[in-house]
């Protein structure tokens, strides 16, 4: 089915994994996905790899949106992945931004993360990419 002819509106789940304590990005973000839109779940800041891949199952999302200024993205990104996968829901996307380097995005991307999006990037560039990540519904 195509995007255009969806029924629901996308559903994103938001989150800070690990200890980052700022969310200002975050928020900015969940905002222009709402503005465009999408229903957005925030989670909040401190989220475990667990809580957060619990979230997305609770809610039916169609993609999740991973926040993170403190450097552990290599060891939260991959958790928050393979416990998508172990719980059988590997489908649904996981896009990110923040401080990332580009050496660890790709090695990100290569892990399964669809979009990272660093400094500078737009939030047009954002919602744009989201609308075409989101796990399709009928």
């Amino acid at each position: 089915m195509a995007r255009e002819s969806r029924t629901s509106p996308i559903r994103v789940l938001i989150a800070k994994p690990g200890l980052d304590g700022h969310d200002r990005g975050a928020k900015v973000v969940a905002r222009a996905l709402r503005d465009a839109g999408m229903e957005v779940i925030y989670a909040g800041l401190r989220q475990t790899p667990e809580d957060i891949v619990e979230s997305a199952l609770e809610e039916d999302v169609d993609l999740i949106g991973l926040s993170i200024l403190s450097g552990a993205h290599m060891v939260l990104f991959p958790r928050v992945l393979a416990l998508l996968k172990k719980r059988k829901a590997g489908r649904v996307p996981v896009f990110a931004g923040g401080i990332i380097p580009d050496e660890d995005a790709r090695r990100l991307r290569r892990l399964g993360v669809k979009a990272i999006f660093g400094p500078g990037a737009t939030l047009e560039e954002i919602v744009r990419t989201a609308r075409s990540i989101a796990r399709p519904r009928p």
